[in-house]
C-alpha cells in the first residue's frame, strides 16, 4: 500500500512516500504535489524516500513533472534517503544528475543552492543538473 504525508519545516515542504510507487499509485503523488504546488508556501519541496519500497516508470514520471513544474517556478526538488534499488533506477534514467539526492531529509532540507540552473547540453531535455545547484 503507497501512502504520500505533506509536512513542512521552517525551509521546506516535504513528501515522505511510503510504499510502491507504480501506475497505480502515481495518482496519489500527483494530487499531494498538486496540494502543494497550490499552496505555494515553499520554494523547496523534498521527496523523503526514506520509507520508498519500490518506483517504476510512473513514479519516475510524477517526479520529472514534480521538477518541470517546480523548475518553472524557479523552485527546488531535492530527493532524500533513497533505498538503493530506487536510486538505481533514478541513475538509469539519469534523474539523478538533475534533481540533487541527499543521503537524509535533514541533508536535503539544509543543502544550500536554492536556485536551479539550466542546461541545455544535459541530454535530459534541458533539465538542470543537481551538482550545478
Amino acid at each position: 500500500m503507497f501512502s504520500v504525508q505533506v509536512g513542512s519545516t521552517v525551509r521546506a515542504c516535504v513528501l515522505t512516500l511510503r510504499g510502491a510507487l507504480d501506475h497505480d499509485s502515481a495518482v496519489q503523488l500527483d494530487e499531494a504535489a498538486d496540494q502543494v504546488f497550490a499552496a505555494g508556501r515553499h520554494r523547496l519541496l523534498v521527496v523523503d524516500c526514506a520509507e520508498l519500497e519500490f518506483c517504476d516508470s510512473s513514479g519516475i514520471g510524477c517526479l520529472v513533472r514534480m521538477y518541470q513544474h517546480l523548475v518553472a517556478r524557479g523552485e527546488v526538488l531535492r530527493l532524500a534517503a533513497v533505498p538503493a534499488s530506487v536510486a538505481r533506477v533514478l541513475a538509469l534514467t539519469g534523474l539523478d544528475r538533475a534533481i540533487a539526492v541527499h543521503a537524509t531529509l535533514h541533508d536535503a532540507v539544509r543543502a544550500g543552492g536554492a536556485r536551479p540552473a539550466f542546461r541545455s547540453d544535459d541530454g535530459l531535455s534541458s533539465l538542470p543538473r543537481a551538482s550545478e545547484r
